[in-house]
């Protein structure tokens, strides 16, 4: 944990499931939809993939479980899903533009650091007039995507501040690892699709949008 009292001098905003509400959305997909057309027989548990750059979600499946489609074949199959979940399924994090717009007030740089490739949030950035300083994606990213730190850690040298002096805000066990590895001070946001995640790495855990948001003016700035 780095919540050790440096000042917080930007915000980094995990996008799916924290912005938006998209991993309720993927949480049934993928058991349903998206692992049954790619693999045979056992499935993995949801926490092992959430958060995961997905064409990395692939190379984790085809190591670890009998995979049964190409890697083609599976970047189109999530492809078509999220066209139907960013554009017609998903809804803003309740009182995002007005923390957007405190931090502003207060000079604060906020980022998007996401797994989801630029097709997937810009659906997003359009359909909610979202307006950040940054985004960072992981397909942009040459090195491994989260949990590893190298996402986290980028994302702070784009927006000129130290690991340190970064506030994350994640929903994943996986997104918290990589937050935390980088040296950010990271809180957990507990929602109805990660109710049984264990969130217990972050520096705090906000239990609805509103400590959310509470927890991301108390510290920052």
């Amino acid at each position: 944990m780095a919540d050790d009292g440096a000042e917080i001098t930007a915000v980094l905003f995990d996008m799916d499931g924290v912005i938006v509400d998209s991993e309720r959305y993927w949480h049934d997909e993928q058991p349903e939809h998206i692992f049954p057309q790619t693999l045979e027989g056992e499935q993995p548990e949801l926490e092992e993939t959430t958060g995961m750059y997905y064409k990395e979600i692939y190379d984790y499946l085809d190591e670890e479980y009998e995979t049964t489609i190409s890697k083609e074949e599976f970047v189109d199959l999530f492809d078509e899903v999220a066209m139907d979940i960013y554009h017609n399924r998903v809804e803003l994090l309740d009182g995002f533009h007005e923390t957007r717009e405190e931090l502003a007030d207060r000079d604060i740089p906020v980022a998007i650091v996401t797994s989801s490739p630029s097709s997937w949030h810009d659906i997003v950035i359009d359909r909610f007039d979202i307006d950040v300083d940054e985004i960072i994606t992981a397909e942009n990213l040459d090195a491994d995507g989260k949990p590893a730190p190298d996402i986290y850690e980028k994302a702070a040298e784009i927006v000129g501040h130290a690991p340190e002096n970064c506030l994350v805000a994640e929903d994943s066990k996986n997104g918290i690892e990589s937050a935390e590895r980088a040296g950010a001070v990271v809180v957990g946001y507990r929602a109805e699709h990660n109710s049984d995640t264990d969130l217990s790495a972050a520096d705090v855990v906000a239990e609805d949008s509103e400590e959310l948001h509470e927890a991301i003016l108390s510290r920052a700035g």
